[in-house]
């Protein structure tokens, strides 16, 4: 059979098997075993237990179930209101008023979750009601939150970026500093989007709340001090070289469970209830890593990668055309599959053409997740528009549709990404010094 047969088969195998209600990691186990039975002379059953024991026992993905873990230790905790004290006053003098806190709330606890998903439902709990009481419109106020809700995928620790690291072997660490410039850059270009749009409708903008002084904007101030205590920690040891990225995760952990127990949150049932759902969530995400990496290896004995990199190669597309089609492809299938599936889908095939394009995998794995950012807000299989439709009892549609300049804006960060790639690798390459 010709390769693209062999494509064809099992890419129909596969949308088949997802499509009959069976979960991604078994689908991708099964797809990877049909390629290898049919089209490869090495046993299909030897392969995947070796596969399968080799990735479920990778060290470096040790770091992921303590970062999901140390997330839902502080979903449950009162951060978030406290996050929303200590940012509201000094707020109020920008054009947009307590817009920003959405964006500013989400970037700050993203910092210290690693989700999307939880990013948004944590700040969303905390800022729309407040934000309805006071009077900002619904749609900007909703928008803004879809839109910076995306930045814990893009702010470290991030769940996504282990991930990719691993099926790239790229070092998660190097990952987690490269995303930090960019996702500041999104934060303020999101800020700045809401500016313009107060300028624009300042009758729709409520008016300030009465001006604190100085004195006691600092002292509201103190309640931000746990989330930047537990950045630091996190961040700082991975930046300063005292701790690897599985260490600052644990680090992590103990941070979240000190943060819980001194605002009186902890308790058996909390810290069961984290413990259960971080399990949950990461053998969810570890199965799909096993079956991608069994479906990788399949790929792999058929030959299918290499021939479609030749193929690509044949093309003679520019790196800026090849990333260009790069993008459009999976913001499409975004549309139908989450990040994580995403990534551990493709990179197997992806990665051989980007090395023969000379692109950084570094630099490709930002702009990977950017991209994957823009898939959380892309209607029928956006997180976080589920997320913010079970919130708010909108309509899908219309949460997408106000999320769209926010969608905008990614696309612009991805092209200033490629314009001046320092702001991906300048960090990285101080780090190494």
């Amino acid at each position: 059979m010709s390769d693209l047969a062999i494509t064809t088969l099992l890419v129909v195998s596969l949308f088949l098997i997802l499509g009959s209600g069976v979960w991604i990691g078994l689908a991708l186990s099964g797809v990877a075993w049909i390629g290898m039975q049919l089209f490869s002379a090495r046993p299909a059953g030897d392969a995947m237990a070796v596969t399968i024991w080799g990735s479920a026992s990778s060290w470096t993905l040790t770091a992921l179930p303590l970062f999901v873990w140390m997330g839902e230790i502080l979903f449950r905790t009162r951060l978030s209101q406290d996050m929303f004290r200590g940012l509201a006053p000094w707020m109020q003098a920008l054009p947009g008023r307590l817009l920003h806190v959405n964006v500013a709330g989400c970037a700050l606890f993203a910092a210290v979750s690693g989700s999307s998903a939880a990013t948004v439902a944590t700040i969303g709990k905390m800022s729309l009601p407040e934000l309805k009481r006071r009077g900002y419109p619904d749609a900007i106020a909703i928008g803004s939150l879809a839109g910076a809700g995306t930045l814990g995928l893009l702010i470290p620790p991030s769940i996504i970026m282990i991930v990719y690291g691993v099926a790239a072997e790229v070092s998660i660490a190097q990952l987690f500093i490269a995303g930090v410039v960019p996702g500041i850059v999104i934060a303020l270009l999101f800020s700045g989007y809401l500016m313009v749009w107060a300028w624009r409708h300042p009758q729709l903008v409520p008016p300030a709340d009465a001006r604190l002084p100085l004195r006691d904007r600092l002292r509201e101030s103190r309640h931000l001090i746990p989330v930047v205590l537990l950045i630091a920690a996190v961040l700082g040891s991975i930046y300063a070289g005292i701790a690897t990225a599985t260490e600052a995760a644990a680090i992590g952990v103990v941070g979240a469970l000190v943060v819980s127990a001194a605002q009186g949150s902890l308790t058996w049932a909390t810290f069961r209830d984290s413990l259960i759902g971080g399990t949950r969530l990461y053998c969810m995400i570890a199965l799909i890593l096993a079956g991608a990496a069994f479906l990788t290896l399949s790929m792999g004995y058929i030959g299918l990668p290499r021939h479609l990199a030749e193929w690509i190669a044949t093309l003679g597309l520019s790196p800026f055309a090849l990333l260009l089609a790069l993008m459009l492809f999976f913001i499409l299938l975004g549309c139908f599959l989450d990040g994580i599936s995403m990534v551990v889908l493709t990179m197997g095939v992806i990665l051989p053409t980007i090395t023969k394009a000379g692109i950084d995998p570094l630099w490709f794995g930002i702009f990977i997740v950017l991209v994957v950012e823009m898939a959380q807000i892309t209607p029928p299989v956006g997180f976080n528009l589920f997320v913010l439709q079970g919130m708010t009892q909108r309509e899908i549609g219309w949460i997408a549709r106000v999320t769209l300049p926010f969608f905008v804006l990614m696309v612009a960060a991805v092209g200033l990404i490629y314009v001046f790639p320092e702001l991906v690798t300048f960090l990285p390459q101080q780090m190494r010094r």
